[in-house]
């Protein structure tokens, strides 16, 4: 006579992390990045992000800057009050190390979100992308969805150095979207890798809001790795685009706090020392 069983709720976590982190030793990954120089001296690791609009290119920008400097630290703009891409230039970030005139050897770039357009417009969007991987595109470029960059443009690189070419390109997800990113948009995200994989640019993928996304992982940031809907997110995501899980890295950008918090700079580090990593490969390789 008695009902039916009810289906036991599954636990949200895992037992066992699936990537291991050392917790609370962000100093190490602080000193690899801070001790860190190309083999040639003068030359520079320069890292492109792009991804949907709102992903958190910008904020990731900051988070990176603020991580290295001690303190919570806004250089790249970042607006909240529109679903509209709020950076419409392509723009170089360079962060300063110790006094105003020294720099990290590596620089960070910024660029129009992608997000659902005509053909037309995505075609042009890919024709910039490929010309920015080749160092054809210089600081300050407006992008415009009507026609892409021309020669003659004031903006436009004839001659890049390697310094001006992209060596890591970097795709910045919304966690929290992820179900929701339309296919002209995936498309768009594995147009723009197949270009970089042509010149033989090593991609990673940063995953951003993972606090947003998952409960467990705004009570403990350190539920990353054990979270199972973030593993599902990630997972899908590697299949839906190509990029291995170990080129995924989740991280919580800083966008309300006043103070740093060594979990979020964990994670933050960590994502930035396997970027250094795979384009300081790919300048060594360069320079065979």
């Amino acid at each position: 006579m008695g009902g039916k069983k009810s289906k036991p709720v599954e636990a949200p976590l895992l037992v066992k992390p699936w990537r291991q982190v050392n917790w609370r030793d962000d100093q190490s990954a602080l000193q690899f990045v801070n001790n860190y120089k190309p083999h040639v001296e003068g030359q520079q690791i320069r890292v492109l992000l792009h991804g949907p609009v709102g992903a958190g290119k910008s904020s990731f920008i900051n988070s990176v800057q603020s991580v290295l400097h001690g303190r919570i630290s806004v250089q790249a703009l970042v607006d909240n009050a529109t679903h509209d891409c709020f950076t419409k230039q392509y723009k170089t970030y360079k962060i300063q190390k110790g006094n105003p005139d020294t720099f990290y050897p590596f620089v960070l770039n910024d660029i129009m979100g992608l997000k659902c357009s005509n053909r037309r417009s995505s075609k042009i969007h890919l024709k910039d992308m490929k010309r920015v991987l080749k160092g054809n595109v210089k600081d300050g470029y407006t992008f415009n969805a009507d026609c892409k960059i021309s020669k003659e443009d004031r903006h436009y690189n004839t001659s890049p150095t390697l310094n001006d070419k992209v060596h890591v390109l970097v795709c910045v997800i919304d966690a929290n979207t992820t179900s929701l990113i339309k296919d002209e948009v995936l498309m768009g995200i594995q147009d723009i890798r197949d270009e970089a994989s042509e010149l033989g640019i090593p991609q990673v993928a940063i995953f951003t809001k993972i606090d947003q996304a998952c409960p467990e992982t705004q009570e403990d940031v350190k539920n990353v790795y054990r979270s199972k809907l973030l593993k599902q997110k990630i997972e899908q995501f590697s299949a839906d685009v190509g990029i291995p899980l170990n080129c995924i890295f989740p991280v919580k950008n800083y966008h309300e706090e006043s103070d740093l918090d060594t979990d979020t700079n964990t994670l933050i580090l960590n994502a930035l020392r396997n970027i250094i990593h795979f384009g300081n490969d790919f300048l060594n390789h360069k320079n065979a």
